[in-house]
């Protein structure tokens, strides 16, 4: 699909937008999506990069994974609206931030609840000791035996790295898989939206 894109320059530039991407037919797109490299484009008239968010369904057929990207812009909209995509069989990000993140953890064969479960402790500790500042958690990578989490906000221009052992993501999985219904795990889910943002979101979300 064509999409308009207006630049600082007072260019507007089209390009083409993809409404559907497979990543067992187009394995290269992982790792750019990771590394946030999926859907940039630059302007011809200034060089400026730009990497704007549309709506975009991700096929995975090999992870069983229909999942349906959605703008920040249209966070608010996801709250107010009726439709679930679960019912669909499909899963919702909102972001490509938080796509480039699923599609990390997914790559790396873990479950998102608990990835996420794991972001909500380092949340609150995080809020505990940096109270006044926007702190925001990302799973990055797992391996040597730790999943590896950067944390954004604690001193400007720095990204704080932290690695969680293993056996905690193991055993908080099981704690997941034995009483899903449980804190921080039923909050966690609205929807067909799994993410620490559920319980971060302002009231006005609720």
């Amino acid at each position: 699909m064509l999409r308009k894109i207006p630049c600082f320059c007072d260019n507007i530039f089209e390009v083409n937008v993809p409404e559907e991407v497979n990543l067992d037919t187009e394995p290269q797109l992982v790792e750019d999506i990771i590394a946030g490299n999926f859907l940039n484009f630059t302007c011809a008239s200034c060089g400026k990069r730009h990497k704007p968010e549309f709506p975009l369904t991700v096929l995975w057929p090999s992870k069983q994974l229909t999942l349906e990207v959605m703008p920040e812009l249209e966070r608010g909209e996801f709250y107010r609206r009726k439709e679930d995509r679960k019912a669909q069989g499909g899963e919702t990000v909102i972001s490509f931030p938080e796509l480039a993140e699923r599609v990390a953890m997914l790559r790396d064969s873990l479950v998102p609840a608990a990835v996420e479960a794991i972001k909500y402790y380092l949340y609150m500790k995080a809020g505990e000791s940096y109270p006044d500042d926007d702190v925001s958690v990302w799973y990055q990578s797992s391996g040597n035996g730790a999943l590896e989490f950067h944390i954004h906000g604690i001193k400007e221009n720095e990204v704080a790295v932290t690695k969680i052992p293993q056996s905690l993501y193991e055993k908080t999985l099981n704690d997941y898989r034995q009483n899903p219904r449980s804190q921080p795990f039923s909050g966690l889910r609205v929807k067909s939206y799994t993410s620490v943002q559920n319980l971060l979101r302002p009231e006005e979300l609720m």
